[in-house]
């Protein structure tokens, strides 16, 4: 998945030559919402991915996505989030499908440090519902959960589960209702910026396009080249057994994030037999190459997360039924880069999702629509742009 340039020699002219209004390469989360928007305006698309729909290759799989408002990470994210939410009630109503259970969220961690004061500010800045709870009163309504003196918490009401796998499919059913056209299984071997109309060319074909957009995940610096690095990060998501019917999600039992000394744990009752899903959003092992990746459970991992569920939750024991692995893509400041490229403005990318991007897919294919299509997004989003790396 290399970029080229317009004096590079291609070896696939014999391919044959497909041309569209729009292609979108990459049909995880992000990308599928792309092309659904650019379907919805009439275009022409096609959508690429080296992979099948909803694939477990990348970082838009594993059953589950938390989604909130009260945003820890910056403010800025908080209009996003509220124009997100509207786009994936559009898209459960347009596909009747269930992608958004409001479970709400439990969040613990030291009142003075970064978890529960980026909440409460971005609470207080946008105006959102949240009960903030000493570690007692969490403990008392929240029976499953252990929680430390020196912690709080702080409930979300509105927040909720997103059903991955199902959003992404959600998008691509209804982006083929608009037309669009999907090339799976088809490798993206390079890409001309130069020329007008751009061009590439994948294993099997050639695409001829007005515009461009990039949702390549932990392929991204290889499909495109962008003046930032990125780095790549193999994360482990565990599924446990309990027989403790309270973590069921009908019960309901909310989702939960834990700041600890010794990291940032996250996880969901149990929507299956599967049980308890639990992971850590901190620390990541950098690797190589996104397509070798070992899948395998990691013992240091493992240890890391069977000390926690030891020590926070109640009646979760250490059978892990489910094992899979996801793949990080962080920037450098671990915000997204949402942005048209520097040297061709009708290609636009989103990358560097930096383990929390998914629940702003319905957001972000609307906004990259709006860069190819406009040249620009009504939506706030310059604190995503390159330009804060110069």
């Amino acid at each position: 998945m290399d970029a080229t340039s317009k004096s590079d020699a291609w070896s696939l002219r014999d391919l044959k030559m497909k041309v569209f209004d729009a292609v979108v390469i990459g049909t995880g989360g992000i990308g599928s919402a792309a092309i659904y928007h650019l379907a919805k305006h009439g275009l022409r698309v096609a959508g690429i991915d080296q992979f099948t729909v909803a694939h477990d290759q990348g970082s838009s799989h594993g059953q589950s996505r938390i989604i909130r408002q009260a945003y820890f990470e910056h403010p800025d994210y908080v209009p996003l989030l509220r124009r997100a939410y509207q786009l994936w009630h559009e898209l459960e109503t347009e596909t009747e499908t269930n992608l958004f259970d409001q479970i709400g969220l439990v969040e613990f961690g030291p009142p003075h440090e970064t978890l529960i004061q980026g909440i409460q500010a971005s609470a207080r800045q946008h105006n959102l519902a949240i009960e903030t709870l000493s570690a007692r009163e969490s403990q008392e309504r929240f029976p499953l959960f252990r929680v430390p003196e020196e912690m709080v918490a702080i409930f979300e009401p509105t927040a909720g589960v997103l059903h991955v796998e199902s959003c992404v499919k959600s998008h691509i059913r209804a982006a083929v209702a608009h037309h669009a056209e999907l090339h799976l299984n088809c490798r993206v071997n390079r890409i001309d910026l130069e020329s007008n109309p751009i061009v590439l060319a994948t294993n099997s074909e050639r695409f001829q396009t007005e515009r461009l957009i990039v949702c390549g995940g932990a392929w991204t610096s290889k499909l495109l080249p962008i003046p930032v690095k990125l780095k790549v990060a193999r994360k482990h998501i565990h599924w446990f057994h309990t027989d403790d019917r309270r973590w069921e999600a009908s019960q309901p039992c909310p989702a939960f994030f834990y700041q600890r000394p010794q990291g940032y744990f996250y996880g969901f009752p149990a929507f299956d037999q599967f049980g308890v899903k639990v992971a850590e959003h901190s620390g990541a092992d950098a690797i190589d190459d996104p397509a070798a990746v070992d899948r395998s459970p990691d013992p240091v991992d493992e240890q890391r997360v069977h000390e926690f569920i030891s020590t926070q939750l109640v009646n979760v024991n250490l059978e892990r039924t489910r094992h899979e692995v996801c793949l990080y893509t962080l920037s450098e400041d671990e915000h997204f880069i949402v942005d048209s490229h520097p040297s061709n403005p009708r290609v636009a990318f989103a990358a560097g999702m930096s383990g929390h991007g998914f629940k702003f897919a319905s957001v972000l294919g609307e906004i990259l629509a709006n860069l190819v299509l406009h040249g620009g997004s009504p939506h706030p989003i310059d604190f995503l742009s390159l330009a804060r790396f110069r």
